[in-house]
């Protein structure tokens, strides 16, 4: 028995050194690419199914370009379609590129970009300004870099006009955009994320410092007018005129939190803050606001499954669910905002913890290699002429569930990339 036990113990001892030394190989053969040593601190330190989070990231991305090789057609559209959904994954696709330097990451937006603007820089699928759709100007993210990088004036055209259409913007009484022209009076937390990002940073990138100042106003007074006191969470919408059936007589507000609203402000707020300038008046006061809003949106994480429900004011109630774009949301929210230094620590956990939790509640492995995000919301708004949404929290699960839905991938995707950065910090 005691030969036994020596055989055993030398055998442990080997298997311990081989590990260790595995975990300490560096492969420096491709810039960017994550290193074994990440490898190992996601399986030892944060689990994530002792996968990198960067190989998370690419793997949604690989999956997602599988089923849509060409990005126009995101989100079942039928035809080439100018969105914010193509926007938020092929931006997505653009920081994967930064970190791993794989061609195909950058490809895939820019494809979508030269099939999209023409040489004038007017823009295509369906975009028109009179429709002053602030869901419309999200994609023009993208063009940034892509202009940076081609030097095309076309794309400093296309931004140009979708600058144009914010400075005609229609407005509340105190300068709150309009969601779009057919939804008079009405302010959404959706379009927080859709404009005002972009706004912030082309006015950082172009020498215009009133479109950042009009990004922070954008912001103060959705926080003014959506703030529930009660959870420190934002309703969906408010509308000034208090004509909506959905709207609450008195205080022109919907009826409930809903989870993917709440996740675009989130992401909304941590990205305007990168074109903040230090010395801004209002930049502080501006961190507090995210603070206070993601602090509530910390105490909502579900303490079991670690993600985040449908209808975040009504957690316990029948019919409620798991929803994964706005968990995807979150994590990446809370991680950036704690890399930047904007929120504590508790945050990057609960980022861990809530990423954790879609991949053991939303992510399945298919037959074909690739991978899903299952649980996701297809849908959801406030008024309007087809069908009617009236807010109601019956309204928000009677919507479809969806898997792949590109208002998760996105986020997904952004969310990996952040936690590997995070990683990559403490392994350094």
């Amino acid at each position: 028995m005691n030969k036994f036990k020596s055989v055993l113990m030398i055998a442990l001892a080997l298997c311990i050194f081989a590990s260790c030394g595995q975990s300490n190989k560096r492969d420096s053969s491709k810039s960017g690419e994550q290193t074994a040593e990440n490898t190992e601190a996601a399986k030892t330190s944060e689990d994530f199914k002792g996968i990198a989070p960067i190989e998370w990231a690419k793997k949604m991305a690989d999956s997602d370009q599988k089923r849509w090789p060409d990005a126009s057609l995101l989100d079942w559209t039928p035809k080439p379609k100018w969105s914010y959904t193509q926007g938020l994954v092929t931006m997505a696709n653009q920081k994967l590129y930064d970190y791993t330097n794989e061609q195909k990451y950058w490809d895939y937006g820019i494809a979508y970009a030269e099939k999209m603007i023409a040489e004038d820089g007017s823009i295509g699928g369906g975009y028109k300004k009179e429709k002053f759709n602030l869901d419309l100007v999200n994609s023009g993210k993208l063009l940034f870099e892509i202009y940076k990088k081609t030097g095309d004036e076309r794309y400093k055209l296309a931004m140009e006009k979708l600058n144009d259409q914010l400075a005609d913007q229609p407005t509340n009484s105190d300068g709150g955009y309009w969601h779009k022209k057919i939804y008079p009076y009405q302010m959404w937390l959706d379009g927080v994320y859709m404009a005002d990002p972009f706004h912030a940073q082309y006015g950082a990138e172009f020498g215009h410092p009133e479109a950042i100042d009009e990004a922070i106003k954008q912001v103060e007074l959705i926080q003014k007018h959506t703030y529930d006191a009660n959870t420190g969470l934002n309703y969906h919408g408010y509308d000034e005129s208090r004509e909506q059936r959905w709207a609450n007589k008195e205080t022109g507000l919907s009826s409930h939190v809903w989870g993917r609203a709440q996740g675009w402000y989130c992401m909304a707020m941590v990205d305007i803050l990168d074109f903040i300038p230090a010395d801004h008046p209002k930049r502080e006061s501006f961190i507090k606001n995210l603070q206070d809003v993601y602090a509530a949106v910390l105490k909502a994480q579900d303490a079991e499954s670690g993600v985040w429900w449908q209808v975040m004011d009504q957690p316990t109630r029948e019919g409620n669910y798991l929803e994964a774009t706005a968990s995807s949301m979150f994590v990446y929210s809370f991680a950036k905002a704690n890399r930047m230094g904007y929120v504590g620590d508790e945050y990057m956990e609960a980022a861990k913890k809530g990423f954790n939790g879609m991949l053991k509640t939303f992510v399945t492995d298919n037959e074909d290699g690739t991978i899903s995000l299952n649980q996701c919301c297809a849908v959801a708004g406030l008024g309007g002429e087809k069908k009617y949404r009236d807010g109601s929290y019956e309204y928000y699960l009677s919507e479809p569930i969806r898997a792949d839905d590109p208002k998760g991938v996105g986020p997904f995707i952004m969310a990996a990339i952040e936690l590997q950065l995070d990683l990559d910090a403490h392994n350094k």
